[in-house]
């Protein structure tokens, strides 16, 4: 099948792509810059006590939209690793509008011209180093505090919330590191229970009821 991406305006007035391999949409209708910035900034990036430099791991790097929203409300020193199996092509990315929307083009362009599997100064307070892989591929990493999951919803993916590949991304993470996402579905919070995770139900964003946010604690069992 041959992907196409779309691009359509939400309800917040920015725009999300439409993807015809998985029939998902990006971002929540109800508003992509709303979203990103509820579950990931508000409910993650904030959430990680202190003011020491931050590691990032991002499932779906997609638009490019969390990447963005964090470099401009970094406040520290941010290490941003990005993972993205389908990487949109420039014709595709060009579509969406967060850099005239967050009035930050020059950045946006940025970020999505960084070249693909190397560690890349952005800014002042953030790197970022995106890899063209699938998560469950990915061979991993060390000392992450946060992680944004933001995978293509369980019925189109169902191999990326399983609770195998949770206990993966966990084993990479620092004791009391933080994992969030938008999905709230009970099977989700299941498989991040079984992986080790304390997990939480929230508020979601507009749109959604509920989000999940987990925290990595204790000895990580095999």
């Amino acid at each position: 099948m041959i992907e196409q991406r779309e691009s359509s305006i939400t309800r917040d007035g920015s725009s999300t792509l439409y993807s015809t391999r998985f029939e998902q949409h990006y971002h929540s209708i109800h508003g992509a810059v709303q979203e990103s910035q509820h579950v990931f900034l508000d409910m993650g990036f904030k959430a990680v006590q202190g003011d020491h430099p931050i590691r990032i791991l991002e499932m779906g790097f997609g638009t490019g939209l969390n990447a963005l929203m964090t470099c401009l409300q970094s406040n520290r020193p941010v290490s941003y690793l990005a993972l993205e199996a389908y990487p949109l092509t420039p014709e595709e990315w060009s579509q969406v509008n967060y850099g005239h929307f967050l009035k930050a083009p020059t950045l946006l362009k940025s970020i999505h011209q960084a070249e693909w599997g190397t560690n890349r100064p952005i800014s002042d307070l953030f790197s970022l180093e995106k890899v063209p892989v699938r998560c469950e591929d990915f061979t991993g990493s060390t000392g992450i505090d946060l992680v944004y999951w933001d995978a293509f919803a369980p019925a189109a993916q169902p191999e990326l919330w399983t609770a195998d590949l949770f206990r993966r991304v966990r084993s990479w993470m620092s004791p009391g590191g933080i994992l969030t996402t938008y999905s709230a579905k009970g099977d989700v919070r299941r498989a991040l229970m079984t992986a080790g995770f304390d997990v939480e139900k929230l508020p979601g964003p507009p749109g959604k009821r509920e989000m999940l946010r987990a925290t990595s604690v204790g000895k990580l069992k095999n």
